[in-house]
Formats: structure tokens, sequence, C-alpha cells
């Protein structure tokens, strides 16, 4: 890979509450090269779309970054005003939600957000942008570009509109992309679409995808490394053959039994036993300990840091041993 496009140091957001200040993003801290998807996965309520908000300058109010640095191509981007932000979103960081109604106005055609994006970002004319809008939505493969470019989102099907959205994201040539949940309103068929789409807009254009989903499944297909987050915290991160083939920590592991398989016939699917904890209940030390079957007394007085594997990095005592005894080889 090449040199890092975007750094995250240390990120942590916070949610004041009347019963005190609570940990959403607890100590984030990831990189993505140009040309690099990341995969970000967990449950709900891990912390992965709050932690792309905080990188895209989107976070809803009263949630704020407390701590932390975000860099992208080498410029601080967390403490930038609202409007300069505004400047380098769109421009340089795209968006791609769950949703596409959320992205699209229901009362402008397509067409006309296109090329109102394309005319806001670079110092093209509205007939030149309506060209570069027609080649987007052709290169997402939107069939009949020239004549559905006049039509509204509500005449598109979701598939449809999520290659709208993400031609929209692609408007004037981000150098980065946060897609969140890009695929999971969508049936399987769209999926590898979608999934093949993102895969090709990396490769030829070199844009970064931070691609955050609960779908392990999507992260094998697309990601090049994968970043599993529990309770606001990355607990395991490395390449995703690796991570998947050979996981560390225990979550990642019942992440990965709970996939059902093809090759062999069960009568129980496979589960991680308990729930993410809630903000204002994270417990001491590591906080899968009280869903972990392998949990020690040090898991539930110290939290583990992230610690050096021979290709990833886990955050679990029991890989202390481990990672040292795989360094000295």
């Amino acid at each position: 890979m090449s040199e890092q496009l975007l750094d995250v140091q240390d990120l942590r957001v916070m949610l004041p509450t009347r019963k005190g200040l609570l940990t959403a993003v607890d100590g984030v801290s990831m990189s993505i090269a140009a040309g690099e998807v990341l995969g970000v996965v967990g449950e709900s309520g891990a912390g992965k779309s709050l932690t792309g908000a905080a990188i895209t300058g989107l976070l809803e109010p009263p949630l704020y970054i407390a701590n932390g640095k975000i860099e992208l191509e080498g410029k601080r981007i967390d403490n930038l005003s609202y409007s300069k932000m505004r400047r380098i979103r769109g421009k340089q960081i795209g968006a791609i939600f769950q949703d596409p109604l959320t992205s699209l106005n229901p009362l402008y055609s397509v067409g006309r957000q296109l090329v109102e994006t394309i005319t806001t970002h670079l110092p093209v004319s509205d007939a030149v942008a309506k060209r570069q809008a027609i080649d987007l939505l052709k290169e997402v493969g939107l069939p009949a570009a020239e004549a559905r470019i006049g039509h509204f989102p509500h005449q598109f099907s979701g598939g449809m509109r999520q290659r709208v959205v993400i031609a929209l994201a692609l408007c004037a040539n981000p150098r980065l992309i946060i897609a969140d949940e890009p695929t999971t309103a969508l049936d399987v068929s769209i999926q590898a679409q979608i999934i093949r789409l993102l895969k090709r807009l990396c490769r030829e254009h070199k844009t970064a995808v931070m691609l955050i989903t609960h779908d392990m499944g999507v992260i094998a297909e697309t990601a090049d490394r994968v970043a599993v987050m529990y309770a606001g915290r990355i607990v395991e991160v490395g390449p995703v053959k690796d991570v998947i083939k050979n996981p560390h920590h225990p979550y990642t592991v019942g992440l990965m039994n709970s996939i059902p398989s093809i090759a062999r016939e069960v009568e129980w699917l496979t589960q991680i036993d308990g729930a993410m904890p809630r903000l204002n209940d994270i417990p001491d030390g590591c906080a899968f300990h009280p869903r972990c079957p392998h949990a020690f007394e040090r898991c539930r007085r110290e939290r583990p840091n992230l610690i050096p594997m021979r290709n990833s990095q886990a955050a679990c005592w029991l890989c202390k041993k481990e990672g040292a005894d795989e360094q000295r080889q």
C-alpha cells in the first residue's frame, strides 16, 4: 500500500448526559492508505458509525470529539470550523449511507442534485457538470443514464438509488469515502454488484474507503484490512484474510463461529452469549469479559491495549504470551 491517506489517533467521542459524561468511542486509532478498503465491523452499538461520523464532521450534538487527532493527507481536520469542514466534505471526503433516501432530496431530480454538487466543488459550467453527471451515472452502472438523469429518487429502485448516492459521493473525485452500511438494505444480488463497484472504484481511482458494516461476508469480499470494534474500542485489526482465518480476540472468534457454513450441517447455530454493554454500564477491565468464555482475573481488572501478533493486533490478555512467542520466532 502507498502512504497513509487517513490517520486517526486516539479518537474519543463523548456524550454528555444528566448523569455525567459517557464515552461512545474510546481511544480509536486507525489508518487507511490510498486505494485501500478498511472494513470496520461489529455489533450495533459498537461505535462504528460514530467513528465514521466523527471523521466526516457529521456528529449529531450533543456528541462531540473530546480527544484525539484526525489527519487527511497529512492535514488535521478534526479541529476545523463547520464551514471549512463543509468544503472538505464532498470534495475530499465522500459519504455513502445505508438508506439512500436520507442522502437524496425527493423534490429534486437526481441530475440536478449531481450538477449542483459538481458545480459547488469544481470550477465547471452547468453544461460540463451535466455531462460529468451522466458519465458518473454510467460509471456506477445506471442503465439509460441520459434518459434517467431527469428522474426523481422515488422513480428508482433501492439498488439504483444506492448507485446514484455512490455517484454523488464521487462527484468531486474525493480521496476518501466513508461507506456506512451501503449494502444492508439491498438484496444479495444487488449487494454483490455494489461490492464489485466499490472495489473497482478503489482500484481505478485510488480512492480510500472506510467500509462500515456488521456483515463479515461483505468484509471478506471487499476489504483489504479489517478492524473489529466492541464497546467503542478496536479489539482486533489486521489483514482481512488473517483475521477471518485466524482470529485472536475471543469476540472475533465468536463472530466468525456464528457465521453458518454450507460445508456442514449443524442443529444449532453458534452464538455469543449476552449483549453489548450500554454506554452507562461499560465494565471495568476488558469490556468483553462478561461474555468471554476464557476470561480470568486480569481481564476483569485491566483493560488491554492492542497487542502485536504476527500479522495483526488484538486487545486481549490471552494474546500477550502468544504474541511474544510469535515475535521471538
